[in-house]
């Protein structure tokens, strides 16, 4: 029996239209899936009314719901349904929600040998290694820091089982310091002192030195 490929906003969408010479911004469309993204570790993703962002292993609610849309070459950006919050990555490996979509609100998409598909930061990554940071969850559910998830373990392999075919709004893009906080959402290490990430788990800042 063989193994195929599962559906990906890179490998099955691209761009629907892009915005002519009399075309405006507005115009631009992007063909993406609504999909439930579910990890090897047997846990959903799923966004709180809140922001946070964890583990569930319900799949019958509208946390668990997400935009996936591509915004470049094997680039998506992970939309909670519910909330209309992005999913990013920050300096430090942590996981937080944003109100806008910034560099650190992209991920690339890739399919492993496995034929489960990773999520990796486009902004970070070990400086001396050069080794990604992944999107992943450890055995409880709980999401882990970028820089400590592996693509070899299935802590970062998801399997995205999408709904519906859906068309967006191409997103503006903002820089990482104009992220505007909402609720509980945690902002990036450049713009707060202290954030709920991870699923709700107080974290404080370093000092810079």
């Amino acid at each position: 029996m063989t193994t195929s490929t599962p559906l990906t906003v890179s490998s099955l969408m691209t761009i629907q239209s892009y915005p002519g010479p009399t075309s405006s911004i507005a115009d631009s469309q992007l063909k993406g899936i609504v999909t439930r993204l579910y990890c090897r570790q047997g846990f959903y993703l799923q966004m709180n009314a809140d922001g946070a962002v964890g583990g569930t292993k319900d799949d019958s609610g509208n946390s668990t719901l997400f935009n996936l849309m591509p915004v470049g070459l094997r680039v998506v950006a992970i939309q909670g349904v519910k909330t209309g919050l992005y999913v990013a990555m920050n300096g430090e490996g942590y996981l937080y929600t944003s109100e806008l979509f910034t560099p650190e609100c992209k991920f690339k998409e890739s399919v492993y040998e496995n034929y489960y598909v990773i999520y990796s930061s486009m902004l970070y990554r070990q400086q001396e290694s050069g080794r990604a940071w992944y999107l992943g969850f450890n055995k409880d559910g709980q999401i882990m820091k970028g820089n400590r998830v592996k693509k070899t373990k299935p802590a970062s392999h998801f399997l995205p089982k999408p709904l519906e075919v859906a068309m967006y709004r191409e997103p503006s893009l903002h820089d990482i310091g104009e992220t505007v906080l909402k609720n509980t959402t945690t902002p990036s290490k450049s713009t707060c002192t202290s954030a709920v990430m991870n699923g709700g788990k107080q974290v404080k800042k370093n000092k810079s030195t």
